[in-house]
């Protein structure tokens, strides 16, 4: 039988520092991986709250963080960054926070170079068909369905 290593408050602590520190988490990955160490919800609320006191815990930062990345190196759209920032449990004030990192010209541009990549790599020649599978793409990335339209009736006619 395999024994299963538990952790003291200290630490799961300095563990839960230097998982913090590598990258911004946001409190359902700490509470989770905290939860996944076996400790009690109290070392946990004590844990988190140490976190947050020393700067290694900050939702909002987390949020910014994470719509920027998201949207520069996954070309994702707001709706998509939006979703998924819901799913880790981020307040609607730190959401709108994390969109602001977003620029409307550089929104605009990722969306054009997404589409016209896209495009260039669809062998489809029914125009119509051509047409849908780049909307169900661009969706699918979280665009607005009012810019994929648009930007779809831009580029095939």
């Amino acid at each position: 039988m395999h024994a299963r290593k538990t952790y003291s408050v200290t630490e799961a602590t300095r563990k839960l520092e230097q998982y913090c520190a590598y990258q911004d988490r946001c409190h359902k990955e700490v509470v989770g991986k905290l939860q996944a160490m076996h400790m009690i919800p109290q070392a946990i609320d004590h844990i988190v709250a140490h976190l947050i006191e020393h700067g290694l815990l900050n939702e909002e930062r987390f949020a910014r963080s994470f719509a920027r990345g998201k949207f520069n190196i996954k070309s994702w759209g707001r709706n998509r960054i939006v979703r998924e920032l819901k799913q880790r449990n981020i307040s609607a004030f730190n959401i709108k926070a994390a969109l602001k990192e977003i620029d409307d010209q550089t929104y605009h541009e990722k969306l054009d170079q997404l589409a016209r990549k896209k495009l260039s790599t669809t062998k489809e020649s029914n125009a119509f068909k051509k047409r849908k599978k780049l909307a169900d793409y661009l969706l699918y990335r979280g665009w607005e369905p009012n810019l994929v339209y648009d930007k779809v009736k831009e580029l095939i006619p």
